[in-house]
């Protein structure tokens, strides 16, 4: 008899352990796994599966160094709208802020080779278009007037005068309405076509253009190499201080055009 009872004890444990196990693992089948860090769920870190790699952000973790665009402004006066294509090449700082003052040219020296005839192209750096703008958000506000050139740069000096003369005559050139005269000569450069019938400039801003610091310009010789121009600049040069300048050449493609870029900063700081 106790023998009979001990075994329906022992079944009766039995089936009671079955339960309590059954139970537990039907709990644990009900209840959602806890995620882990990085957004790995349990199950998936016991699978032996790795985990998926943190996102990563690429503005966060480029080292990419700037381009030449970034670092040094470019000629920013386009003459044209933007077109498929367009991207400057080189972007050079010439002459940093300094007073060229009478008797202080600053001077670039370029050298271009001479084409064998006949030239597929005129035989000098070629003016095709000038441009103007004005850059009051910069440090400093400046106003530009940009020469684009075809086929190189050219040797350029730039010195104000006191007064503008024409090439070859040496007659006064009027400039109204400015204080002091910025003069740019080009050597080894032109503006019109090999036969001398037509101009080569496509386009340019009026005369007179009215910004603070850069109030006009005006040619004042086309001749045998050398292409000169007067630049108003609006305040005198007595009896203020001396209007600062910065030139960059910039090497761009432009409108299909590869030019070559001499941009003329004027400070225009007293007028910010």
């Amino acid at each position: 008899m106790s023998a009979i009872n001990n075994g329906k004890i022992h079944a009766s444990a039995r089936n009671a352990g079955v339960g309590v196990l059954a139970l537990l693992l039907a709990l644990t089948a009900c209840s959602p796994s806890t995620p882990q860090p990085g957004g790995t769920s349990q199950s998936a870190a016991s699978s032996g599966a790795p985990p998926p790699a943190p996102a990563t952000s690429t503005a966060a973790t480029s080292t990419a160094a700037p381009s030449a665009s970034a670092t040094v402004p470019a000629d920013s006066d386009e003459t044209a709208p933007p077109q498929s294509g367009d991207k400057v090449i080189s972007s050079t700082v010439a002459l940093d802020w300094t007073w060229p003052g009478p008797g202080q040219p600053f001077e670039a020296t370029h050298t271009n080779p001479v084409p064998l005839p006949p030239p597929a192209a005129a035989p000098l750096p070629t003016l095709y278009a000038i441009g103007a703008g004005m850059h009051p958000a910069d440090t400093p506000p400046y106003d530009q007037l940009s020469f684009r050139f075809q086929g190189g740069f050219p040797s350029y000096n730039v010195e104000f005068v006191p007064e503008l003369l024409a090439d070859a005559s040496g007659l006064p050139v009027p400039m109204p309405g400015t204080g002091a005269i910025l003069r740019v000569v080009f050597h080894g450069a032109q503006a019109h076509t090999a036969d001398g019938t037509a101009s080569t400039i496509t386009s340019a801003p009026a005369p007179s253009i009215g910004y603070p610091a850069l109030t006009s310009y005006a040619p004042a010789g086309d001749f045998e190499g050398v292409l000169t121009y007067g630049i108003g600049v609006g305040r005198p040069m007595g009896t203020v201080p001396q209007t600062k300048v910065r030139v960059y050449e910039v090497e761009k493609i432009e409108g299909g055009q590869h030019l070559y870029v001499v941009a003329i900063q004027l400070d225009a700081s007293s007028w910010k």
